[in-house]
Parts: structure tokens; sequence; C-alpha cells
């Protein structure tokens, strides 16, 4: 499977778009997207700035690595719109916590098992803190998940 429009439109609405590198919640050297590393491997440094079609480039082209585990991870048929909330929250999140979650187990048990939305909502700290943004960002995958 591929994205579709709602995984991008969730992805730029929760990443942000910052053009100069900052430090993200975590204290991690962040650019563009939400990316902390470039396509080569390099980690972004502060400092850093980048233009408008260097960050949708990044952004497609990190995405391809989460879009190739998601399609490798789940083994259960999903839909569409489980496909795109899933990228977006394993590019939140990262592919190997995504491949340690509960919520990839339920999913490939029963991709329609109701407790998903529960695995969703335990992925909202940073540093041990929960954080509004990412609240509201799990509610909306999870929406996603289960729409129609």
């Amino acid at each position: 499977m591929n994205v579709s429009t709602n995984c991008l439109t969730l992805i730029k609405k929760y990443e942000g778009l910052k053009l100069k590198s900052y430090l993200c919640p975590a204290g991690v050297a962040t650019i563009g997207y939400g990316n902390t590393r470039y396509k080569d491997g390099t980690p972004v440094t502060l400092g850093e700035s980048i233009t408008q079609d260097q960050a949708d480039e990044l952004l497609n082209s990190i995405l391809e690595d989460f879009i190739e585990s998601v399609n490798y991870l789940v083994k259960a048929p999903i839909n569409q719109n489980q496909f795109d909330a899933l990228v977006s929250f394993v590019y939140n999140v990262g592919s190997g916590n995504f491949q340690k979650s509960t919520l990839l187990k339920k999913i490939n048990v029963n991709p329609n098992d109701p407790t998903i939305k529960d695995e969703f909502m335990r992925w909202v700290k940073s540093k041990g803190k929960v954080l509004d943004g990412l609240v509201k960002r799990r509610t909306s995958e999870a929406e996603l998940y289960y729409k129609k």
C-alpha cells in the first residue's frame, strides 16, 4: 500500500513545518516536518535551514521508510484509512517502537479490535510527560484508523 493525502495532511498538521532547525520536545535537533535526519542519514544539527521544496522532498523521501515498515510489519489486511493512520503514527514514534508495540500485535490479530484506540492513546508522552499535541495527534490517528 501507499499513503493517501489523508496521511500527508495528518503528518504535516501535527509535525508542523520549520525551515530552521530547532529542538523538539524530546530535545532532538529537528527540521522540516519533524525530521531528525536527512535522506542520507546525517543527523540534523542546530543552526541549519532548508527551503520549502527541500522540506517537501525530505518528507517524501523519509516517508518511504515508514511506508515500507508498515507494509512489512502489518500482516493482517487493513484498509487505506488504517494504513494512513499507522504510517502517521510510525512517522512519529519510529519503526522500532511500532515493531515492539501492543498496537501492532492487536492489529495483526484483529485490525478492527475496538481496543486498538487505547493502544494509540498509550503513546502521548515525551520524557514521561503527557503532551497535549500528542494527545490530539493520537486522537486524530485513531479517528482516521476507524473511519469507514
